[in-house]
């Protein structure tokens, strides 16, 4: 990872690709994102296949279920745009978002492959035109521990540098959360576990990064 230098925002990207170890972290992980991202409708397709195990969930069985698809998808590419309009003038976070999106999706396909989980009983397809182009042509219903949704907003809300950026992308993350909860698309443990995986990965990542310069 390139040296953070503080610099007027317009200078702060030419000023980034001078660097040869920022190139490099740049355009691996632009690899790195789009190899997986290629990769998911064939995964999410295969297992949704298998059988697993439904798991009893105290507070799910308390939530009546309602389509809530609209109020998700407005939070999250919301913050996604928002994510969209800072990285023009902080090219480090550009390159933290990256890699532990990387890292983020790799350890969600082994979590999901090591548990098998059979979907909540009252599930509501959740409908996102954007999002569900990359599961492939079925709706995917099995890809539950942990929730891709709430951790991908909780790891830009990580990646933001503006304070209110950060609580803004954390309050949405949560609604998200409870959102899914209230779709049946996830478990409980599937929403609670996601920031704490989350947080876990961004650290990780930028150890990486800023140890391997």
């Amino acid at each position: 990872m390139f040296k953070p230098v503080h610099h007027e925002p317009a200078k702060k990207w030419p000023i980034a690709w001078k660097s040869l170890a920022f190139r490099r972290k740049l355009i691996i992980g632009f690899i790195l994102v789009f190899l997986i991202l290629a990769f998911f409708p064939i995964f999410f397709q295969i297992i949704e296949k298998r059988n697993g195990r439904p798991l009893n969930d105290w507070l799910l069985d308390r939530v009546p279920a309602h389509d809530v698809s609209i109020l998700i998808f407005i939070l999250i590419w919301a913050t996604t745009l928002l994510l969209l309009v800072r990285v023009v003038r902080s090219p480090e976070m550009l390159l933290e978002f990256l890699w532990a999106y990387a890292l983020l999706s790799l350890t969600r396909m082994s979590t999901i492959i090591l548990v098998n989980l059979d979907p909540p009983r009252y599930l509501i397809p959740l409908i996102d035109p954007i999002t569900n182009s990359f599961y492939g042509a079925r709706y995917v219903t099995r890809d539950l521990f942990f929730s891709g949704h709430t951790s991908t907003v909780f790891l830009m809300g990580f990646c933001f540098k503006r304070q209110i950026d950060r609580w803004l992308s954390f309050c949405a993350a949560t609604a998200v959360g409870i959102l899914l909860l209230i779709q049946h698309v996830h478990y409980t443990v599937d929403i609670v576990a996601s920031p704490v995986i989350t947080y876990l990965i961004y650290w990780l990542s930028r150890k990486y990064l800023t140890k391997y310069k």
